[in-house]
């Protein structure tokens, strides 16, 4: 009994502990979302991923920059099947794509506030945020699986508001055993492992929702990342997120 005792402890000391409830709070400024489409199974991903994850040590982290990684899933056939990537991470890629009149898509992909940008390819640095108000979002996140969201805009808003919720996965590695990638240990950050999203009702000065966040993945979340659009693929009006423990 002591030892299975013991044991219990030891997995529940491993395991990652959520908070009952966790607050996340953007400013009045617009906060940038830089999102990547990447797979393990390109060979030129591995750099694009890193650079994202260097984000972790930058002052703007969840200030004035939120980044999210999307694995996409048509470089599986190849060899690889990226375990990250889903169709609708691809899917999303290909509504951008569209937006943007282009026939293909490619990785890495960035994209910066709702538009295709080429910034990284030329070791550019993130554009400065815009210094202009445009309202506060505020998600509460109770467990693992419900957010509660507030949009409270600067000016008026569109009517048609929706918001996306995402619990994103970090510090993961994978040892890749086929493809272009053979024989090397890739890791990531900041990949979305849980996605949701719901239609902001009016209430007041603001707008809210409530959503539920699937749970099926076997890798713990270790941040939250969220944004309002105005519409599917559109740019985003407001964007927030932190880390779910203490780093």
């Amino acid at each position: 009994m002591k030892t299975i005792a013991s044991l219990a402890a030891v997995l529940l000391s491993a395991a990652p502990v959520f908070a009952e409830t966790l607050s996340f709070e953007s400013g009045e400024s617009p906060v940038t979302l830089v999102e990547l489409f990447t797979s393990e199974g390109c060979s030129s991903c591995p750099p694009a991923d890193a650079w994202m994850s260097k984000l972790k040590s930058s002052p703007d982290l969840w200030k004035s920059v939120v980044p999210v990684v999307f694995h996409v899933d048509y470089w599986n056939g190849l060899g690889w099947p990226d375990r990250f990537a889903t169709p609708a991470n691809t899917a999303r890629q290909r509504r951008y794509a569209a937006t943007w009149r282009s026939n293909s898509v490619y990785t890495p992909g960035f994209v910066l506030n709702g538009r295709e940008w080429r910034g990284w390819f030329n070791r550019e640095s993130l554009p400065a945020a815009s210094a202009a108000k445009v309202g506060t979002l505020q998600v509460t996140l109770r467990g693992r699986t419900r957010a509660d969201v507030v949009f409270t805009p600067s000016a008026n808003a569109a009517k048609a508001l929706q918001v996306a919720v995402a619990l994103l996965g970090g510090t993961l590695e994978s040892d890749v055993k086929r493809g272009e990638n053979s024989g090397r240990k890739l890791r990531h950050d900041f990949v979305v492992l849980q996605l949701a999203s719901a239609a902001l009702t009016a209430d007041g000065k603001g707008y809210k929702a409530s959503l539920m966040l699937p749970d099926k993945t076997s890798d713990a979340p270790t941040a939250l990342a969220a944004w309002v659009i105005a519409g599917d693929a559109q740019p985003p009006i407001q964007a927030t997120g932190g880390w779910l423990q203490n780093r």
